[in-house]
């Protein structure tokens, strides 16, 4: 029996659109992902749906900034149907519970179920989550079973750090997720603004930095905190309407650290809404 014919006997992976997995990854990761949606004057669209060019074309058009919602607990349903055609069970990883209402619209679909479906909180979004998914992926090739597959994630989750870097605070302060004041401090003296992702989920500052060059030194300088030791990890770097300076950020990663992988990856409509034009880098250092 290969590691194949035991990951579909034993497990599928099941995560959503936050994880910002391209479509053809997914596909061949066998990757099933359920998609948010994104209500932008009035007319709602999946996550995924709209590129990021039209996707903020619509936003800086429409008069309210657009609002995002979860998966509905049938899209769920229907999602996990598929999955234990193929599975006997799933593990459904999901952006932070702290940061949207995904994973308790999981679990509530989960009940259905008998025990099969297991609903795991990432603590993070983006491919802070993805890098998560990509390893469950991989314990299921390897034919762990479900607990061990769930060990060895909580030890990814530790591990698996984001730091997203904002032009503007201003989307996250109209979403309610940041006060009037910190927005108004990072609108001054063209202060670049980095978020990263606590222990518990929940967004963090990390710091300010007044210009883009001292920006990207200060994500060099984060990214070497978040290694310690290592000199070798995997890395995803993503972007909103920022693809040079993303590709700039990744040239340098590759002459700082040894890169074992390297996602170049784009911010997706609803991650989008709450953080505008955005960087963002995801490290998942080894040994």
């Amino acid at each position: 029996m290969t590691p194949d014919t035991v990951s579909q006997r034993r497990f599928a992976v099941v995560t959503d659109s936050t994880a910002d997995i391209a479509p053809e990854l997914a596909l061949e990761r066998g990757i099933r992902v359920v998609p948010l949606a994104v209500t932008i004057d009035d007319e709602t669209f999946l996550d995924g749906t709209l590129t990021q060019e039209e996707f903020f074309e619509r936003m800086r058009s429409a008069p309210d900034l657009p609002t995002t919602s979860q998966p509905s607990v049938g899209a769920f349903v229907e999602v996990y149907d598929r999955a234990l055609e193929t599975a006997d069970s799933v593990i459904s990883l999901h952006i932070s519970s702290k940061l949207s209402g995904t994973a308790a619209a999981a679990r509530v679909a989960a009940r259905q179920f008998d025990g099969k479906i297991h609903v795991f909180d990432s603590r993070n979004l983006s491919w802070g989550l993805a890098w998560q998914v990509i390893d469950a992926v991989a314990a299921a090739r390897e034919g762990l079973t479900v607990p061990e597959a769930l060990d060895r994630l909580a030890r990814t989750r530790d591990r698996v750090k984001l730091l997203v870097s904002l032009d503007s605070l201003e989307n996250l302060r109209r979403g309610g997720r940041i006060g009037a004041v910190s927005s108004l401090l990072g609108s001054l003296l063209n202060l670049k603004i980095s978020l990263t992702v606590d222990a518990d989920g929940a967004f963090a500052p990390v710091g300010r930095s007044r210009g883009d060059r001292a920006a990207v030194e200060a994500v060099y300088d984060w990214i070497s905190e978040q290694m310690g030791p290592a000199r070798a990890g995997r890395f995803a770097v993503g972007h909103a309407l920022s693809a040079g300076r993303a590709q700039q950020l990744a040239d340098g990663i590759r002459a700082r650290w040894n890169v074992t992988e390297l996602v170049m990856y784009e911010a997706g409509s609803v991650v989008c809404t709450h953080t505008g034009t955005v960087r963002g880098v995801a490290v998942w250092p080894e040994g």
